[in-house]
């Protein structure tokens, strides 16, 4: 299948947190990651909008009873930067978390 998006990973934040997962959650990530950049609309399912943030994504990941998350965002059309990834245990998704997301955003535009 041909890639409709290309994937950047931004400094060490997505290997850091991909390090710390075991197999099973690995082998989900990666399956996810790949439909970012083949499909032509991704589903809610694996790629939502964070409501009130400056384009920022997460990608949503389940394992079991484990959910993540690795926020995201996109660059032109086709380029989607991933920063960090995180383990979710409560049903809203954490301020500091999406906070963090925004910091690594602005850190990323203000590098280039």
């Amino acid at each position: 299948m041909n890639k409709l998006r290309s994937l950047f990973f931004y400094k060490h934040y997505f290997e850091d947190f991909f390090a710390l997962q075991n197999d099973k959650v690995k082998k989900k990530i990666l399956w996810t990651l790949k439909i970012l950049e083949e499909l032509p609309k991704i589903p809610e399912t694996y790629l939502k909008k964070i409501k009130n943030s400056d384009g920022i994504y997460e990608v949503r990941i389940q394992q079991g009873n484990n959910i993540y998350r690795i926020f995201c965002f996109f660059e032109d059309q086709n380029i989607v930067v991933l920063g960090h990834g995180f383990q979710k245990k409560t049903q809203k998704t954490p301020k500091q978390e999406i906070e963090r997301a925004n910091q690594i955003k602005k850190s990323y535009y203000e590098k280039r």
